[in-house]
């Protein structure tokens, strides 16, 4: 496995987003995912299944929906719908009316982690759910959905009261079903997922306290821990936004150490927040293209390629999986970094990116992306069981072909109405 070379030949240096074939290949993908994803997906009961690696539902006749799972393919589906995808418009109507009436907790407000056919099997409510009900909302508010007022308005009363943190500028994580209860624990997690619905939300309703907010997190996440922390983003907080290195959590959602993806999903997102806010906070840039050189210098695996999932604070491999998100993500940082800077090291990751991905993570045989490899890169299942969902990899397919000036629902839209201009 070779890494990126430092500077590409004249006689190829023009952006690959650029070259009508590039785009061709990505659209392609990204249809293929949409139809790995969206039949079998559909629960004729409400909300959607999770996948096995074959395509097949998992979970038996009546699995609990996560509410990240629900929310996402909505989010997707009114992507689907911008684009012109046949069928978006009925999978996004399902799954708002799944949030809406099951998922919502109708008795103490806020939105359930979990739901199946008889009600709310996790009634915990946390920060990284309702962030993703609020990016769901927001993406459905852009295809018109008759739902989105309402759920953005009342999401964003839920965030406002019970998750927003004025003093530290930040959100609070988690509290018990009937909000007696708040966890001490902090997370960037949570917070980096409602930056970017935070984003979404102020692309759609013009209200700038959105969008203030997106900038608050951004600084307490990034400019006063990651940066001083070589830009390094750390993961895990306690209840006064103190560090916590030695934390021990849920691996897929909370992993120990720190989690080179992250750290590509916030330059991607910096960027963005960079553009809305009117480019004014000129650290933004800076820090992006640091977080995005340090997951590269130290995140990618430089024998076999591909990101391990975890590092300790000494920068040495904890979880040595490689996951399709991470790559997702670098693809989607990449391509808006090279929007911006001329340096050659971003697009040439921009294409072993892609070359990781098409030879190692995509599989063609049965459509989807695989979740997990091993170090050496065989497919593996020990974090992630089959395919778990359509969002990482279908914006690693989108992003790079839209203008890189915000949300990738606001840019289609964007470059919908520069197509309507020149004609």
């Amino acid at each position: 496995m070779t890494d990126a070379p430092a500077t590409l030949p004249k006689t190829n240096s023009s952006p690959w987003s650029n070259r009508p074939f590039h785009r061709q290949y990505l659209m392609a993908q990204a249809n293929r995912l949409y139809d790995f994803f969206e039949g079998p997906s559909l629960n004729p009961k409400g909300g959607f299944f999770e996948l096995d690696d074959d395509g097949k539902p998992l979970g038996g006749a009546d699995p609990m929906r996560q509410i990240h799972v629900t929310t996402r393919m909505v989010h997707c589906a009114a992507i689907g719908s911008l684009i012109g995808r046949p069928g978006s418009g009925e999978l996004l109507d399902h799954g708002m009316r799944y949030i809406w009436e099951r998922h919502r907790d109708a008795v103490n407000g806020g939105y359930a982690w979990g739901a199946n056919d008889t009600g709310i099997v996790d009634g915990s409510k946390q920060a990284y759910g309702h962030a993703f009900v609020l990016l769901a909302a927001s993406s459905a508010k852009l295809v018109g959905h008759p739902l989105a007022d309402q759920m953005i308005a009342d999401v964003t009363a839920v965030i406002n009261a019970r998750f927003w943190d004025e003093d530290d500028g930040a959100m609070r994580d988690e509290y018990n079903q009937d909000w007696s209860v708040l966890l001490p624990y902090r997370g960037q997690n949570a917070n980096m997922h409602m930056t970017e619905a935070l984003m979404a939300a102020y692309e759609a309703t013009g209200n700038k306290d959105y969008l203030s907010k997106a900038e608050r997190i951004a600084d307490r996440i990034i400019a006063r821990n990651a940066v001083p922390l070589g830009h390094r983003v750390a993961e895990h907080f306690d209840s006064k936004w103190s560090v916590d290195k030695h934390y021990v959590g849920n691996e897929m959602f909370r992993p120990s150490g720190t989690t080179p993806g992250h750290w590509l999903e916030w330059s991607r997102l910096l960027m963005q927040l960079w553009i809305l806010g009117d480019k004014r906070l000129s650290w933004m840039t800076d820090a992006a293209r640091n977080l995005f050189r340090q997951s590269i210098e130290l995140g990618w695996d430089h024998v076999h390629g591909g990101f391990f999932y975890t590092l300790d604070w000494n920068n040495k491999p904890m979880m040595r999986e490689k996951l399709w998100w991470p790559v997702s993500e670098a693809i989607g940082a990449a391509a808006f970094l090279s929007a911006y800077d001329r340096d050659d090291y971003f697009q040439s990751w921009y294409r072993t990116l892609w070359d990781f991905a098409e030879n190692h993570v995509i599989d063609h045989a049965r459509g989807g992306w695989l979740s997990e490899l091993k170090e050496d890169l065989t497919p593996t299942s020990r974090l992630f069981v089959g395919k778990p969902d359509i969002y990482h990899a279908l914006q690693a397919c989108l992003i790079p072909l839209y203008p890189a000036t915000g949300s990738l629902t606001a840019a289609i839209i964007e470059a919908d109405h520069t197509v309507k201009q020149h004609h």
